[in-house]
């Protein structure tokens, strides 16, 4: 055997079996299809565009695969009607860390806005609340089943909205509490993050970790706003930051003083490949800035964004890049140990989770290779 057999593109099953980290998930947007029927049916929520589970599976991907990021967030309207009581979000939540866990997923900061969920009468703190206990649920089905997951919540404040602060407080009381941290999200266009700059000065007065969707439908003023005015300590996708980056003709690369800057600080990208290419970011997995920003070692992540919208996995992500430019399963360590690193949980667990779990788990599917001759021989 060489050197090379070592690096074989990985196969479907290895790829499931890997152990993944999400940092770039939202809650709303990853629902089984037949809960959102369910739960429709239970709460009398008639608005759904189908009732057959697969038809509405195959419907919320259609509607996504629009190339605009505006068409795309309208979905959500129906996840969030069926997620209004106690019960629907603690079984959403539940089946979310159940779902990623069956698909390797060791590691997740999972999202929400909990202003969407007010319209059946619950607090804000009974939202928190009930996703928590839904993720602690999930948690232990997946513990059950040989399987382990650790999910941590990311509070979302919806940009067009004047409630960030008020988010942003509510996770700092529940940083403790399975909150790992903030974010803001929704159309890019028109609603800057600046206009946020007090629930971000309040999270870094609280020493607490935020991200901020930036760079994804809007272009490098937006990713320029959120590191330079925000602080944020990672960028929500970020995948328009490619426009700071020239590609000569020779091949020959030169970064603006913005690519360079977020590649000298490491600051994370949680870029959604998948998603990228349903709201125009890019228009294939070839031409998507992943390939360059990997090249380039940028701290360049991989994430599923909404995988009902996309009907996507981390699987699916890893296997669309392998496909795509070919690689092994260094690389697929490379985007996890990067994920790991820049988690929202304390230095030394995140240490722990890259050198006991990450590491070993690839360790033992790069070394399947040693023992497939045996097999065939019989051995």
């Amino acid at each position: 055997m060489t050197s090379e057999t070592v690096t074989t593109v990985p196969t479907a099953d290895q790829i499931r079996r890997a152990p993944k980290v999400l940092l770039h998930d939202h809650l709303d947007g990853g629902l089984r299809p037949a809960t959102v029927v369910d739960l429709a049916r239970e709460t009398g929520y008639d608005g759904l565009p189908e009732t057959d589970p697969e038809a509405l599976g195959t419907w919320f991907r259609a509607a996504a695969d629009s190339g605009s990021l505006e068409r795309y967030l309208e979905t959500f309207a129906h996840t969030c009607a069926v997620m209004q009581t106690r019960d629907a979000l603690v079984r959403v939540a539940a089946e979310c860390a159940e779902d990623l866990a069956a698909d390797g997923v060791v590691y997740a900061e999972v999202r929400y806005a909990p202003e969407q969920h007010l319209e059946g009468g619950l607090s804000l703190e009974e939202v928190v609340e009930a996703v928590n206990e839904g993720f602690r649920e999930g948690e232990r089905r997946a513990r059950e089943q040989g399987r382990r997951i650790r999910v941590g919540a990311l509070l979302t404040a919806m940009r067009h909205a004047a409630r960030s602060l008020e988010i942003a407080e509510l996770a700092n009381r529940y940083r403790d509490a399975g909150v790992v941290g903030f974010d803001i999200a929704g159309a890019e266009a028109g609603h800057p993050p600046t206009r946020h700059l007090d629930a971000f000065e309040y999270l870094k007065r609280e020493n607490n970790h935020f991200t901020i969707h930036a760079g994804e439908a809007f272009g490098l003023p937006s990713i320029w706003q959120a590191l330079q005015w925000c602080g944020a300590d990672r960028l929500g996708h970020g995948v328009r930051i490619i426009d700071d980056i020239h590609v000569a003709g020779d091949g020959t690369v030169k970064l603006g003083r913005l690519a360079a800057y977020v590649r000298d600080k490491r600051i994370p990208l949680e870029l959604c490949p998948t998603s990228n290419l349903q709201t125009g970011a890019a228009a294939s997995y070839a031409e998507h800035p992943i390939g360059l920003l990997r090249k380039l070692h940028f701290r360049a992540t991989v994430n599923t964004d909404n995988r009902l919208m996309s009907g996507t996995s981390m699987s699916r992500e890893f296997e669309h890049l392998v496909e795509t430019f070919g690689y092994t399963l260094d690389d697929l360590q490379w985007f996890t140990v990067n994920a790991m690193k820049s988690a929202f949980i304390p230095f030394d667990e995140r240490l722990a989770m890259i050198n006991d779990v990450i590491k070993p788990g690839y360790a033992e599917l790069k070394s399947e290779w040693l023992f497939r001759g045996s097999a065939a021989r019989g051995l």
